[in-house]
């Protein structure tokens, strides 16, 4: 079966927080997952950030074949713009 990396939601209604994950594609949104890779918080104020992302393990599982979906695409490259400006 194939992988993806994909958000799995958290967090009380009408404040998502979302884990980035390594999954099946079968698998549940919710569901198992065989790594976390990362946090999403698109409500993010103030101090507190709004993604973090281990980005040479999602490189790693790119590179396996794992599929991002286009949020968490659009993610690895902010990620990466951010460590360039660093």
């Amino acid at each position: 079966m194939a992988l993806k990396i994909r958000l799995q939601r958290q967090g009380n209604r009408n404040r998502p927080v979302y884990k980035i994950v390594v999954a099946e594609s079968g698998s549940r949104r919710d569901g198992r997952y065989v790594e976390a890779v990362g946090n999403y918080n698109p409500q993010a104020r103030g101090n507190a950030s709004e993604f973090s992302l281990i980005l040479d393990r999602a490189d790693y599982w790119v590179s396996v074949g794992a599929k991002p979906t286009d949020t968490v695409r659009s993610l690895i490259r902010r990620a990466r713009l951010a460590a360039i400006q660093k």
